[in-house]
């Protein structure tokens, strides 16, 4: 009987990950493999953070509501991230560079915790938080959307600067 379940068990989980592979896909828009190189990734400007942030998208759209997302973000060595949330959990792989991390609602760098090329961390939706580099650091960032950057004072939102 355990081979049995075992057996079932082991198809749901296929039939899943299948349902998640075609939706990935679907969602990305890719109808045949697709293979970005670090030379070929298109940087922009990203408007949700002040300058100097770069952004390239390698599948899907963060902005989009319920869709698969993968994108890298690109931050110069020393740069700061105010205190801010997002609406959904964000996946984060640290790619190069080093992500100083903290929670809370006001940037205190003495309350950091680093997060070294190679590591991964899932900050839950909502949860206030800053950050700085050190070094150039790229993120790779994977989630479902949207992905948006509410910041937890107003006058640090770069969309909102005059």
């Amino acid at each position: 009987m355990n081979g049995l379940r075992l057996m079932a068990f082991t198809t749901f989980v296929a039939i899943l990950w299948g349902a998640w592979s075609a939706r990935a896909d679907k969602e990305a828009g890719h109808k045949e493999h697709v293979i970005f190189t670090a030379d070929k990734l298109a940087w922009k400007p990203n408007p949700n953070f002040p300058a100097g942030v770069q952004t390239a998208i390698l599948a899907g759209d963060p902005a989009k509501g319920g869709a698969l997302y993968a994108m890298r973000v690109k931050f110069p060595d020393g740069y700061q991230v105010p205190p801010h949330w997002h609406p959904v959990d964000e996946n984060v792989t640290v790619l190069q560079g080093t992500l100083l991390i903290g929670v809370g609602d006001k940037f205190d760098a003495t309350k950091t915790t680093a997060v070294p090329t190679g590591s991964f961390m899932v900050m839950p939706k909502e949860m206030r938080h800053f950050a700085q580099t050190k070094g150039e650091t790229i993120l790779q960032l994977n989630g479902i959307g949207p992905f948006e950057v509410h910041y937890v004072n107003p006058a640090d939102d770069p969309r909102k600067a005059k």
